[in-house]
């Protein structure tokens, strides 16, 4: 697969994956449990930030020159 098909194929899932965490969200409070929910939306948050952190290391590689490396 090329760069650039692999680089929008992982975007398209990560969008899926952030969509999907973020629909989690107003669910969480539905379970009625305080140390259950408290926790839930800490790992909503890291999972969160791990899939920016997957975005925006695609964009840093879509805008890398890689003219320097021929």
């Amino acid at each position: 697969m090329e760069r650039s098909a692999a680089i929008l194929k992982i975007r398209e899932l990560a969008n899926q994956l952030a969509t999907n965490v973020t629909a989690i969200h107003p669910l969480v409070p539905g379970l009625a449990d305080a140390p259950t929910q408290a926790e839930l939306f800490k790992a909503l948050f890291e999972l969160t930030k791990q899939v920016e952190t997957v975005k925006k290391h695609l964009l840093k590689l879509e805008k890398r020159d890689d003219s320097a490396l021929t």
